[in-house]
């Protein structure tokens, strides 16, 4: 048998050990004394504790802390060096790699550009890109995120085109990737780790139940359900792009992963399209969505023009939106992706208004805050979650 068994000294220790590790984590650096306090545990068996964290690599000394004349007390801190995390954001254009120590501190960060038709092998570039963070030891997990989802079926990734892809198509991708790189590896979907960024840092904080929706060149959303990501029988849940919208066309039209459906009326192009037709200018999506904000705080012909684009695009969102609120009934509706984010907040509240005038449920919409890459942001948290869960339980003998 492997592993402590309950009721054991050794789950006792193993629960201990976690707990004083969490507790450095979320608060720092601590004396003996605070973290017998914060545990509940006595001060010899704070003494073992910390002596078996320190032996097992996990806690280090961070210098003394004066108290009262003639006191001094140790301070211990997570050894941030015990692991190493990796994270990356593939997209057609260019592979951003983050790298982040055991207390999630960024120690390394790059990106490498790839042209429309990269040349090598998947696993080559994806390596390059980590090597160019120069990370100071070997990493524990990488977990990338791109603009697709694994099938659990197949174990190849789905809900995308080759093209948008390319060398993506291969069988049992994540065990492939994981020995190419050397490195247990997870592959997720783009807008599923910025729901887990939004959770854990944003607008989420605190809901168990929400839906974030991406609005930018491309639609898509993530749903977290009773706190848990929920990914539908073949990967593909959010894919909510593609979904069947009233005005546009199908994929029995325009092809399986062509522009149909709830993408042809609210993606990046559509957008600027139809600004452009209530004549707002701008060179893309993102600077005519901020131009339309800024002219409807005039007055005039102009504005009136640049408000009723902004109220239709908030239209064509909330139809999308109703179609999900209806199935999924979510308490909190997040938002982001350059279409909502240039439009801020007067975008979101007039995407409320338009979905609260069409469902019975009234969710609250809420714009993203996570700052940075959320992409990469989330892959870190999961990266870090996996890790922290190996380390922390690593410090007790099975």
């Amino acid at each position: 048998m492997s592993g402590p068994v309950p009721g054991t000294p050794s789950l006792l220790r193993a629960i201990n050990d976690r707990a004083a590790l969490q507790a450095l984590l979320d608060r720092g650096p601590l004396t003996r004394p605070e973290i017998g306090a914060l545990t509940g545990l006595s001060k010899p068996t704070a003494s073992q504790l910390l002596a078996r964290l320190q032996e097992a690599g996990l806690v280090v000394l961070d210098g003394i802390r004066e108290g009262l004349p003639g006191r001094t007390a140790e301070v211990y801190r997570i050894n941030p060096a015990a692991a190493y995390v990796g994270a990356l954001d593939v997209t057609p254009d260019r592979i951003e790699a983050k790298i982040a120590d055991l207390t999630g501190t960024i120690v390394g960060e790059h990106t490498l550009p790839t042209p429309r038709r990269p040349h090598g092998e998947l696993v080559d570039r994806l390596n390059a890109a980590l090597l160019g963070t120069n990370p100071p030891d070997k990493l524990r997990r990488v977990v990338i995120g791109v603009q697709a989802a694994i099938d659990p079926t197949t174990g190849r990734l789905g809900y995308a085109a080759a093209k948008d892809v390319p060398g993506w198509q291969l069988p049992d991708l994540v065990p492939t990737l994981s020995a190419g790189l050397g490195v247990p590896v997870d592959v997720e979907n783009n807008v599923n780790l910025v729901a887990v960024a939004e959770q854990a840092h944003g607008a989420a904080q605190g809901h168990r139940d929400f839906v974030l929706l991406w609005a930018d060149e491309g639609i898509g959303s993530a749903l977290v359900l009773g706190g848990r990501m929920h990914r539908g029988a073949t990967g593909g849940a959010g894919e909510v792009g593609y979904m069947p919208t009233p005005g546009a066309p199908t994929a029995r039209e325009s092809g399986r992963y062509a522009n149909h459906g709830y993408q042809a009326l609210t993606g990046g192009p559509a957008v600027l399209k139809l600004l452009r037709s209530y004549g707002v200018r701008g060179g893309d999506f993102r600077t005519a969505v901020a131009h339309a904000v800024r002219a409807a705080d005039g007055d005039g012909q102009k504005a009136d023009d640049a408000r009723a684009g902004l109220r239709d695009i908030a239209a064509r969102l909330a139809v999308g939106l109703a179609a999900i609120t209806s199935v999924v009934d979510p308490g909190l509706i997040v938002l982001t992706g350059g279409i909502v984010l240039s439009g801020g907040e007067t975008l979101r509240e007039l995407v409320e208004h338009e979905l609260h005038a069409l469902t019975i449920p009234q969710p609250r919409v809420r714009l993203s805050n996570v700052e940075g890459n959320p992409v990469l942001a989330g892959a870190l948290d999961l990266a870090l979650a996996a890790v922290r869960d190996e380390v922390f339980g690593s410090t007790v003998p099975s």
